[in-house]
């Protein structure tokens, strides 16, 4: 547990202090400049794994809605998203993400569903709420599910294909997609050394060292408890922005993070297995039942 636990807090902590290295790619095509940092993702990925397990038809659907909807979908939709809500209302929205993924969970507790409305509570005080207009609640709310679905789509097919695996082939997919209809939406562009740092640093250390160890917390953790430490997400780019000047730290923002690792020991506690009855009771019941 120590191990999923470590994994999906780094995982976390990685994409949220990403934020600023994604905001250099603003203006740069979205489809095929994705396309360019899973493809070398995907080569990163392929030198680890060396061996790469071939999906089966049934892997198909999930590695497709992992795509789909948790990698191109989503962050085309962030990106749409900031354009009618502030980045406040989008990441409050988001917060959601953790209740989600505890009630849709097949094995959910008790425990894994009140640390995530914590979680919740814990991002919307970091995010400070926020405004919309337009779309950009429904948005928000897209970008929200698209979250979920990078996490629920991959949960049968980590088992079959391994964190590796996924991590591969959901890359090499989102590549040939995400290079395909860029061609016709958005079209390509040379990227210049700012862009191309970008681009590097989401390639290597988001995608495929984040991914790798995002998966592997929730093959460990399961999607429930794992989903809690989604939280870690909008600290990690708080503390960024603080070190970087671009942020003050604030007693609200003090008592979001507060907030959010009380949510983070809560949903992460482990279920109790239900206690046996005593000896003595459970043989009386096989007698009654003998009888």
């Amino acid at each position: 547990m120590k191990l999923g636990v470590a994994a999906g807090a780094t995982a976390a902590m990685i994409v949220g202090a990403s934020v600023p290295i994604t905001g250099m790619l603003e203006g740069y095509p979205v489809l095929t400049g994705q396309a360019m940092r899973y493809a070398l993702g995907a080569a990163v990925l392929l030198l680890v794994a060396r061996r790469l397990p071939m999906p089966s038809w049934r892997d198909v659907p999930p590695l497709l809605g992992v795509v789909l909807s948790g990698m191109l979908g989503f962050n085309a939709l962030l990106i749409a998203a900031q354009q009618y809500a502030e980045p406040g209302f989008v990441a409050a929205v988001m917060g959601g993400a953790p209740i989600a993924l505890a009630l849709l969970s097949r094995q959910r507790t008790a425990s894994a569903l009140v640390g995530a409305v914590v979680v919740a509570a814990g991002i919307v005080l970091l995010s400070g709420g926020g405004s919309w207009h337009g779309p950009g609640l429904v948005l928000a709310l897209l970008t929200m599910v698209g979250e979920v679905c990078f996490t629920l789509f991959a949960v049968g097919v980590v088992r079959r294909l391994g964190v590796l695996g996924v991590a591969t082939w959901t890359c090499l997919i989102a590549t040939v997609i995400g290079a395909v209809v860029g061609t016709f939406v958005g079209g390509w562009q040379v990227p210049d050394a700012r862009q191309t740092f970008a681009l590097v640093l989401l390639a290597v250390v988001v995608t495929a060292f984040a991914f790798g160890l995002w998966y592997f917390a929730v093959n460990r953790l399961g999607s429930d408890r794992a989903g809690v430490l989604i939280g870690l997400m909008p600290v990690a780019g708080l503390v960024t922005s603080v070190l970087l000047g671009a942020q003050d730290l604030t007693l609200v923002s003090v008592l979001g993070v507060t907030t959010v690792a009380l949510g983070c020991v809560i949903g992460l506690r482990k279920p109790q297995p239900a206690a046996e009855p005593p000896a003595g009771v459970l043989a009386d019941r096989t007698a009654s039942s003998v009888t």
